[in-house]
């Protein structure tokens, strides 16, 4: 069963192929065999999971259920989940009983989806390896030796390691397309607004969103018909009407303007990376669509406003976290500075302390306007060159990451050689634009990904590009060799 899409599954749901209860039975005895290998789950809830299957196979007898329903899914550690531990990872949350659902873990359950638990992420969604996490690292089911991305790696790992048929994930500067680019997995970011970011831990609240990691574009596309709503609980979700998201996945590419940015294909990217991205490009000219070379020209700018950006709204969303309110206290204090000072210390690791440390100085007297303030303006800018370009074409297309997955420990030394592996991510949430990366080849046995940018709310659009670059090639349907 582990081998089947989550579309197919659905189909044999329906067929009474197998119940609910014997796919989610199936899911939970592979992760209790396997998962000791890669370290993706952080917890596991069979218990839960298994009363939810019954539920679910309760309500597809009445052959009137929801098309996800009886689903086995998992869901990032960032979502708070009732009654089971949310951790984001961190030592500081390890006791945070959720005592709600996020609104995307909500959707889901009235859906009749089975959660399966809680996935290992980097620690605050801060990473682009999944090395920072309080759990251990994890690693990538292609190469166990190499990281699986991050810092949604943990989602990554269970998806392309068949112990989840799809996972929630959250992207701040592309931690659901890097690890889908490394994983070989199709991951979907969707544009700032469209999905409630309302129980999802905040690392970075104009920057975060919600979306899927999947193997195949039709199986995100399902996700996101449960996944995007309005929701008046969160004030930055936009209120317009869901799509099907599924209706648009068979239209032919004939006509469809993609962009290349220049940017994009400089130094710093490997050259079998680009091939393969290039060799992507010609089947898309034989599937209709006509290329053009754009230009991004504020591309080299967005790493390092993303990074002053970023850490400044961590370091006020994770000032909550002092050891009175919230999570993780220090033995003994001798006072109440003492209290703030060691359980922060003590509860957060090396990354989330260097990225608090950034954003206070940014944001401090004197150097607001040097750092934080410049740092907008910049990003105004990169939301310009992709207004501008979407005037030319519908779609931009580019490589995800700069090379395959690195090995553990090869980049924890130097954090700006780890942040230019998020380089051609990080534009996009700058600019609040929905993203996509889809497999499109293999270096050293290793996955690559490739990138498709759309225009604001053009989810559909992105997914059939997707999707028809997958009925035209087997990349999505490859599997790490170790994969029982």
């Amino acid at each position: 069963m582990h081998q089947f899409t989550i579309a197919e599954l659905t189909q044999g749901l329906r067929r009474k192929d197998f119940s609910s209860t014997e796919l989610t039975q199936h899911y939970l005895d592979r992760i209790a065999r396997l998962d000791k290998t890669y370290n993706s789950y952080i917890t596991v809830t069979p218990e839960l999971a298994l009363a939810q299957a019954a539920a679910a196979d309760k309500r597809l007898a009445t052959g009137n259920a929801p098309t996800l329903c009886g689903i086995p899914i998992a869901h990032k550690d960032i979502f708070c989940t009732t009654g089971v531990r949310t951790s984001c990872a961190s030592k500081m949350l390890d006791n945070f009983i959720a005592p709600y659902n996020a609104t995307i873990v909500e959707n889901y359950l009235a859906a009749g989806v089975v959660m399966l638990g809680k996935t290992n992420m980097d620690e605050f969604a801060m990473g682009s390896s999944n090395e920072t996490s309080y759990y251990g690292p994890v690693k990538n089911p292609w190469a166990t030796d190499c990281v699986p991305g991050g810092s949604s790696g943990g989602s990554a790992a269970a998806v392309a390691a068949h112990l989840a048929p799809g996972a929630t994930a959250s992207d701040t500067g592309g931690s659901i397309r890097q690890p889908a680019a490394l994983c070989g997995l199709t991951g979907i970011k969707p544009t700032y607004g469209r999905v409630s970011r309302w129980g999802m831990i905040a690392f970075a609240s104009s920057l975060d969103q919600a979306g899927t990691l999947t193997r195949t574009a039709e199986d995100a596309a399902l996700m996101m018909n449960d996944l995007a709503s309005f929701d008046p609980k969160d004030s930055t979700c936009v209120e317009r009407d869901v799509p099907d998201y599924t209706a648009d996945l068979n239209n032919p590419l004939h006509g469809l303007k993609i962009g290349i940015p220049k940017e994009y294909f400089g130094e710093g990217l490997n050259p079998q990376t680009a091939a393969h991205v290039e060799a992507a490009i010609k089947v898309y000219e034989k599937l209709g669509a006509s290329i053009h070379s754009i230009s991004l020209p504020h591309t080299h700018l967005a790493v390092p406003a993303y990074y002053v950006i970023a850490p400044a709204e961590c370091s006020a969303n994770l000032s909550r976290f002092d050891g009175v309110r919230y999570g993780y206290r220090c033995d003994n204090p001798k006072d109440l500075a003492d209290l703030y000072k060691r359980s922060r210390a003590e509860g957060f690791g090396d990354e989330v302390k260097r990225r608090i440390l950034v954003g206070s100085y940014a944001l401090s007297a004197g150097y607001y306007d040097a750092y934080y303030s410049k740092a907008q303006k910049v990003r105004r800018l990169i939301k310009q060159d992709f207004v501008d370009a979407f005037t030319q074409v519908d779609v931009i297309l580019g490589p995800t990451s700069p090379s395959p997955a690195f090995a553990f420990g090869s980049k924890t030394k130097d954090p700006v050689a780890m942040y230019l592996e998020d380089i051609y991510t990080i534009a996009t949430n700058l600019a609040g634009l929905p993203g996509l990366s889809i497999p499109c080849g293999l270096v050293d046995n290793k996955p690559v990904g490739l990138q498709l940018i759309g225009d604001y709310f053009a989810e559909a659009q992105l997914l059939n590009v997707a999707h028809q670059f997958q009925q035209a090639t087997d990349f999505h349907q490859q599997t790490a060799p170790a994969i029982e």
